[in-house]
């Protein structure tokens, strides 16, 4: 693996796009849809968001989105790393620098909602390891037993 490169990058580069649809169209298939929080990849361009992408080379490994919830809060959202990059840190590498984002744009709180269902446990486990907690949900969620919401301070 050359070094991965996190950098700020456009929902809308059609690599950036292609991994964005396919993490749509998994949580699509792995929730129903009244507890599938998942944005769709065009709207990361219609809300004020900041997309990292970590690339190997040209090859485009993961992804993950900071959004703001309300003025010091921000929500991550589509974090999602490929299949064939799992196990490599790729997810570790975007959620820093997902969380330096937030620092400096003068966040004091990150939020996120996953899932309670196996496939997510590593991502649970990463937030953790993060200092990550679980909490109430925030923002528009409601309680929902599908859904875990996580926070940290900065």
């Amino acid at each position: 693996m050359d070094a991965l490169n996190i950098a700020r990058d456009r929902p809308d580069s059609p690599d950036v796009q292609a991994l964005l649809i396919r993490h749509f169209e998994l949580m699509r298939a792995s929730s129903p849809e009244e507890s599938c929080h998942v944005m769709e990849p065009g709207a990361l361009l219609e809300r004020d968001v900041t997309l990292l992408a970590a690339r190997d080379g040209d090859a485009v490994l993961g992804v993950g989105a900071l959004a703001q919830v309300e003025p010091g809060h921000g929500e991550l959202k589509s974090m999602h790393t490929s299949a064939e990059a799992r196990g490599r840190g790729v997810g570790r590498a975007i959620l820093a620098g997902l969380l330096n984002e937030a620092r400096a744009q003068g966040m004091a709180r990150v939020s996120l909602e996953t899932g309670t269902a196996g496939m997510f446990a590593p991502a649970r486990a990463l937030y953790a390891a993060h200092g990550f907690e679980e909490c109430p949900p925030f923002g528009d969620y409601t309680v929902d037993p599908l859904s875990v919401f996580m926070t940290t301070t900065l």
